[in-house]
Formats: structure tokens, C-alpha cells, sequence
């Protein structure tokens, strides 16, 4: 299977083209697709085949959660319990941008993008293609680095293509990443910590603690 180049231009997404990518996912599909880190492998979440997929693409550990892009704090309640106001707070001030946050998942997500951890991680990305995608589709879409695990992430569709060899038939090319590191992960579920920094990336873990200690 030979991967079909979709070039997007990723400051004025061309809307024939987002719905084009947003239809494939919603029909099932597994794109490869930039984000405003690395690219990432975009997939319906409420999907179960299409989830499998994206972890079989990866040969992902399936105890490991699929974090998701998102459009809005509105739509991280629709996949949510109630949320801390930690997280009301660190949205308001980092997104977008590549702040992931740890939060507790709804039961409307399906258990295997939560790895039946009950969490889930959430993004909205400062970048006009997969925030485009995500409003075209109406759904948040899977988030996780397209390349396979143990591997380094890609920061071109033309690296996606070549690591991944022939298993996603779809990516989107929407340049070079702006940044070569990784979204600053946040996790807000235990209620004795509040929050802990999980993953140092983008946004410096010393910022984050800065963050809260003026709040």
C-alpha cells in the first residue's frame, strides 16, 4: 500500500481538502497528520477498529492511552467527569499550544483509548490543520506520534512515509513541525497532588509550578 501525499497548507487550511481528511477519518480511517509538535497519527476515537489500528500501526503497548486533539475546553466536557478548575486554569493561560492534560475520562469514551485507565489526555493544538480536521469531523481526533514505538517521532509527512512504510494509506502534509519537541504533560487526576508535570516538553516544568504558585 502506497501512502497517498495529501498537501494541506498549514496556514490556510483549504477547506475541500480538511473535509476530504476529516470524511476519511470519520469513515475509519488512520491519517497521518502535523500537529504543532510532532505528527501524529489522527484517528476516530469512537472508532474501536480504527483505534486498534492506530496502536497496531504504532505496535503501541495497548496499556499505554491515546491522547486526543481537541477544538475547545467545551468539548473536553463532553469527554470528561466534572473537571478540577486546575484544569479551567492551565487551558485559559496554555492553550492552544502543546500543553497535553491528564484528566479524568467520561464513560462515553471507549476503554481502549483510555487503556481502562478511566483517564484521558487532552490537547488543543496551536495549529490550523488538525484544529481545521477536528471541527470538519466533529470529533475529537487520536493525537499519538505517527511512528512506531521505540522510534524517533516525525516531523515531516516524507519521514512519516518512510518509517511507517506503507501502513497508514493516508497523510497529510503540512510542512516541516514548528517544533522538534514534544507537547508538556499534566496530570490533574489525583486529588491529593492536584497536579504533577508527568512529562517535561515545549512548556518548561518550572513554568507550570510557576504557574500555580501564583494561582
Amino acid at each position: 500500500m502506497h501512502a497517498e501525499i495529501l498537501k494541506i497548507n498549514s496556514d490556510n487550511p483549504e477547506s475541500s481538502l480538511i473535509r476530504y481528511a476529516a470524511d476519511q477519518i470519520r469513515s475509519g480511517e488512520v491519517l497521518g497528520m502535523p500537529t504543532d509538535t510532532f505528527y501524529g497519527l489522527a484517528a476516530d476515537p469512537f472508532n474501536l477498529r480504527a483505534v486498534d489500528r492506530v496502536y497496531d500501526i504504532k505496535s503501541r503497548s495497548r496499556h499505554k492511552p491515546l491522547s486526543l486533539l481537541i477544538e475547545s475546553t467545551d468539548q473536553a466536557e463532553e469527554l470528561t467527569h466534572p473537571l478540577p478548575q486546575e484544569f479551567y486554569a492551565l487551558a485559559r493561560r496554555f492553550w492552544p499550544g502543546p500543553l497535553t492534560i491528564i484528566v479524568k475520562a467520561s464513560s462515553k469514551l471507549p476503554l481502549k483509548v483510555t487503556a481502562n485507565t478511566g483517564n484521558v489526555a487532552l490537547r488543543v493544538p496551536n495549529a490550523k490543520i488538525p484544529l481545521a480536521v477536528v471541527q470538519a469531523a466533529q470529533i475529537p481526533i487520536t493525537a499519538t506520534s505517527a511512528n512506531l514505538s521505540g522510534e524517533a517521532e516525525c516531523t515531516t509527512a516524507l519521514a512519516v512515509r518512510d518509517q511507517l512504510q506503507g501502513r497508514v494509506s493516508i497523510i497529510v502534509d503540512g510542512g516541516t513541525s514548528p517544533r522538534e519537541i514534544p507537547s508538556t504533560i499534566v496530570d490533574l487526576t489525583d486529588e491529593d497532588a492536584r497536579w504533577r508535570v508527568m512529562r517535561e516538553g515545549a512548556i518548561p516544568a518550572q513554568e507550570i509550578s510557576e504557574f500555580f504558585a501564583q494561582g
